[in-house]
């Protein structure tokens, strides 16, 4: 990639300047990444160190630690750019105007701060202006939501400011005197507006010439719905284009590119907490609960009052049912921010997994009302309302999940599930082909789709097979495709088909040390089959494993092991009917 010392260099500027624009996001953000690159093991001792992470799993995962390691190389070859300067301005800011301003500003009063400014021309101060007068509009709009429809209303409600700054910020464009800073202001509000494509273009221009503010990927990001889209950006590539493609990747469900992003990052920000939680989120996406929990529990480790991302923690201890571990990450948040979105989740989470649904309920409101567009929290609201029959409000939980992220699959998932519950086949099958659609690797969903199609109104068994195929190829954890497949083949009367099946969900119970019914099912199927196919050795050895059953599979296997055993003698059955008593 480049020098260590040359990041450290650009990103301790980078973070001063963009504190002095009050762009705090993008300050901690780079904050972060300057304390996660590596030490130089030459001027730093174990014992001055600031992270101690000899068992780190991102090591384990992607073999670093090592003294041999490759040279640090961009990706596919590709040579990076040098690095851009930008040239602050302060010869033209007043800095005791621009200092009471930014004071006004870290308290909120926004529309003072742009007072204060009016008639500053430097480039700085007019960002500040802008910045503040924007977030001034963001905070009447929402004050506006909450008095006529409620913290939690769809509301028409917007920011009145968006007209003059896209005006103001337009002409700078045009005349050339507007910043990197500016432009990222101007794409935001375009996006506001709905201008996508012109939007896209300015947050280019301005990562191009100022790559650090991260906040100004992020929007690009918003506006990357598609790869085509993604790849007809004409971005430099600067190393920050890395982290955004790594995170746009994510959003795309492109989660192994993502996490090749992330491998190739980690070689130099290794203790960077913000590349472990993505790579965290990429496992997640795929499914690797193991490894999820194991990144997010060093994390904790070494970053114990971290909020953010907890709530996919969360529900990695929710689908493993793992009581006492959430039952302490819904303490340890609740100590540390209960205020906070994502804590709410967490404690929302607990109450659910100890089957308090509408408990669960009241702290995903909370959260909504901290954040309404917290997608999270609606998605995870709408299964509550699942769980407790409340289908309309359940549908109108995960109808504004899609309206704020349509590529959600879950929230189309659960869209379809509430209609399947209302016996609403037809509309529960558009909403899970959606699903299927954005997220074709989840097994859940194909199989969410047959059993759909296998319903008494639909009734489409070839269409159910296909989905189940699907659900087999994409590695069903939860074992229902191979035993629905072999249950609609022998259905259908393609006993060859069904034995086959048969035969894979037997391996694969037998490889899992799995018993139950469906093992008696599979045996007494396959027992069947093999005698009527005249595999009488086959067939022994079906019945013997259904003797060490008790039920009436015993004795059905009793039944067939001695017909075949007077078939093979050669002798016809006795008619018993014609002895006399």
């Amino acid at each position: 990639m480049g020098s260590k010392e040359t990041y450290r260099n650009e990103l301790r500027t980078a973070i001063l300047q963009l504190s002095d624009r009050c762009l705090y996001s993008a300050s901690k953000w780079a904050a972060e990444q300057l304390v996660g690159i590596e030490q130089d093991p030459a001027k730093f001792t174990p014992s001055h160190t600031r992270f101690q992470r000899g068992s780190s799993s991102i090591r384990r995962r992607f073999g670093g630690g090592g003294t041999n390691e490759p040279p640090l190389t961009p990706l596919a070859g590709v040579s990076y750019i040098s690095t851009p300067i930008h040239e602050e301005d302060d010869n033209n800011v007043d800095n005791d105007f621009y200092l009471l301003a930014k004071s006004y500003f870290d308290c909120k009063e926004y529309r003072r701060a742009a007072h204060v400014l009016r008639d500053q021309t430097g480039k700085k101060a007019v960002f500040l202006r802008s910045y503040a007068i924007y977030l001034a509009g963001e905070k009447r709009k929402e004050e506006e939501v909450i008095e006529l429809d409620g913290s939690l209303g769809k509301s028409d409600a917007v920011n009145n400011e968006l007209v003059s700054l896209e005006r103001e910020l337009s002409a700078q464009r045009k005349n050339g005197t507007i910043d990197p800073f500016g432009l990222y202001l101007y794409g935001v509000v375009l996006k506001e507006k709905g201008r996508k494509d012109l939007a896209r273009t300015v947050l280019v221009e301005s990562v191009n010439i100022y790559p650090w503010n991260w906040s100004a990927w992020s929007e690009l990001q918003c506006l990357c719905t598609t790869n085509d889209i993604l790849k007809n950006l004409d971005l430099k590539n600067h190393w920050m284009k890395d982290f955004f493609l790594g995170s746009a990747f994510q959003e795309l469900r492109m989660h192994n590119d993502s996490l090749a992003r992330y491998e190739h990052l980690q070689r130099t920000f290794r203790f960077s907490n913000y590349i472990q939680a993505q790579i965290a989120k990429a496992q997640y996406s795929l499914r690797e609960f193991e490894e999820v929990e194991v990144i997010f529990e060093e994390l904790l480790r070494n970053d114990p009052y971290r909020v953010e991302d907890m709530d996919m923690y969360s529900n990695v201890l929710y689908a493993k049912e793992c009581f006492s571990a959430l039952s302490y990450l819904a303490h340890r948040v609740f100590l540390t921010d209960k205020y906070r979105p994502e804590s709410c989740c967490i404690i929302g989470n607990y109450y659910s997994l100890k089957g308090q649904h509408e408990k669960s309920v009241m702290y995903f409101r909370r959260a909504l009302k901290l954040n309404k567009n917290y997608l999270s929290a609606w998605t995870l609201m709408g299964h509550e309302y699942v769980e407790m029959k409340n289908t309309p409000a359940a549908v109108d939980a995960y109808r504004r999940a899609v309206d704020i992220n349509p590529c959600d699959y879950r929230a189309w998932y659960g869209l379809g599930q509430a209609y399947e519950m209302m016996c609403m086949p037809f509309y529960a099958l558009y909403y899970f082909r959606k699903s299927v659609y954005l997220q074709p690797s989840d097994s859940r969903l194909w199989i969410a789709m047959a059993q759909c199609y296998e319903t008494e109104q639909l009734h489409m068994l070839e269409e159910a097979i296909k989905c189940y195929e699907r659900a087999a190829n994409c590695n069903d954890r939860e074992a229902i495709a191979l035993h629905q497949l072999a249950k609609l083949h022998q259905e259908l009367g393609r006993s060859e088909k069904a034995a086959f099946y048969y035969e894979k969900d037997l391996e694969r119970m037998e490889a899992e040390e799995r018993d139950g019914p469906n093992m008696v099912e599979a045996l007494l199927f396959l027992a069947t089959h093999c005698r009527a196919e005249k595999r009488f050795r086959e067939a022994e050895i079906y019945c013997t494993r259904l003797l060490d059953y008790t039920g009436p599979e015993k004795e059905t296997a009793k039944s067939l092991l001695r017909g075949m055993k007077i078939a093979q003698s050669g002798y016809p059955p006795m008619d018993t009917e014609h002895f006399p008593p």
